[in-house]
């Protein structure tokens, strides 16, 4: 039975939807689902706190313009073009584990390709579920694994390789990242022919990625032959000075259609990626299944290793990953 689409906790309010709202103008640049969403936490504010009532009066005023103005821009809402076919609610209880029926570990120490830091197990030291959410831990602790491999730091990579993969569609994750210097947390897609022809032939969707030391920025990338690794096909949203990522939950999702990629941050676009704009003679190779991938690395070659300004164990709260198909419409 399909889930609805729900938030279950305070939906998250992008900061740029902040500084677009403008109250002494016609013209506003936020979406009217996104306006309804602050208006509903500045009325909450109000009710608590009477200092916020001029921006509660003056948002009432400015959310007729922007419905208005929405009409055009959004004829109907948004979730209204996707049909629900693949989820994960991570609504177990709290010390369980990940559902082996979605999630598979993938276990090791090998550095991935990146130089990395941290050995990956599939321990409930590294990963469980708290509170509504999947919780992958990084630690800091020597651990050697069954390959002889002794590392520093532990922590969980989680796919659905051969359990759930699919082609085009909006993939989406409500999460909350870690923060510090080495940490990488990540939620990404993988085509699911790289065990045939390799990566990244395959090709690569990194929905999200940070680096530590850029608190204020995720990546979203396109990697495939030609474009990978430090050439990859890359974008960057972020934040107004002084917010961070790792101060709240945001949904991060792509809208994969088979010539576009789109990246979005709390329901706002910030890339489009096509195959047009890649280099001359460079193949587009979005279009095949991919499988989902959550991951925290410590170290590596990007974001450097842990210094003395880091502190374990972080975490990544996981609240949903969600992925749909496009709904299609009887005539």
């Amino acid at each position: 039975m399909q889930k609805p689409f729900r938030f279950k906790r305070r939906p998250t309010i992008h900061p740029n939807i902040l500084q677009s709202l403008n109250f002494t103008s016609s013209k506003c640049t936020s979406s009217f689902p996104d306006c309804v969403l602050l208006f509903r936490k500045v009325a909450f504010r109000w009710l608590c706190d009477r200092r916020h009532a001029t921006l509660f009066i003056l948002l009432i005023a400015t959310l007729g313009t922007c419905r208005a103005a929405a009409g055009a821009a959004f004829p109907q809402d948004e979730k209204s073009q996707w049909t629900l076919v693949w989820s994960d609610e991570f609504d177990g209880p709290d010390g369980s584990r990940p559902d082996p029926a979605k999630w598979k570990f993938e276990v090791g120490g090998n550095g991935w390709g990146n130089h990395e830091l941290e050995y990956y197990t599939n321990r409930p030291e590294n990963s469980f579920i708290r509170g509504g959410n999947l919780v992958i831990q990084a630690l800091k602790e020597n651990f050697t694994g069954p390959d002889h491999v002794t590392r520093e730091y532990t922590s969980a990579r989680m796919t659905t390789q051969g359990l759930f993969e699919q082609a085009y569609g909006r993939f989406e994750a409500r999460l909350k990242i870690p923060r510090g210097q080495g940490h990488w947390p990540a939620f990404w897609l993988l085509g699911n022919d790289i065990g045939r022809i390799g990566w990244p032939g395959c090709g690569e969707i990194d929905i999200m990625e940070n680096i530590g030391k850029e608190p204020s920025m995720v990546h979203g990338s396109l990697h495939g032959p030609g474009y990978s690794g430090d050439r990859d096909y890359t974008s960057e949203d972020k934040f107004p000075g002084g917010v961070h990522f790792f101060d709240d939950f945001h949904v991060f999702a792509i809208e994969w259609e088979p010539k576009a990629v789109r990246f979005f941050v709390d329901q706002e676009l910030y890339a489009t990626f096509t195959p047009a704009r890649l280099p001359a003679g460079m193949k587009w190779v979005f279009d095949h299944p991919f499988f989902v991938i959550l991951n925290v690395a410590v170290g590596g070659d990007w974001p450097g290793p842990p210094d003395s300004t880091t502190v374990f164990p972080q975490t990544m709260l996981v609240d949903y990953v969600r992925v749909y198909k496009p709904r299609v419409t009887a005539h």
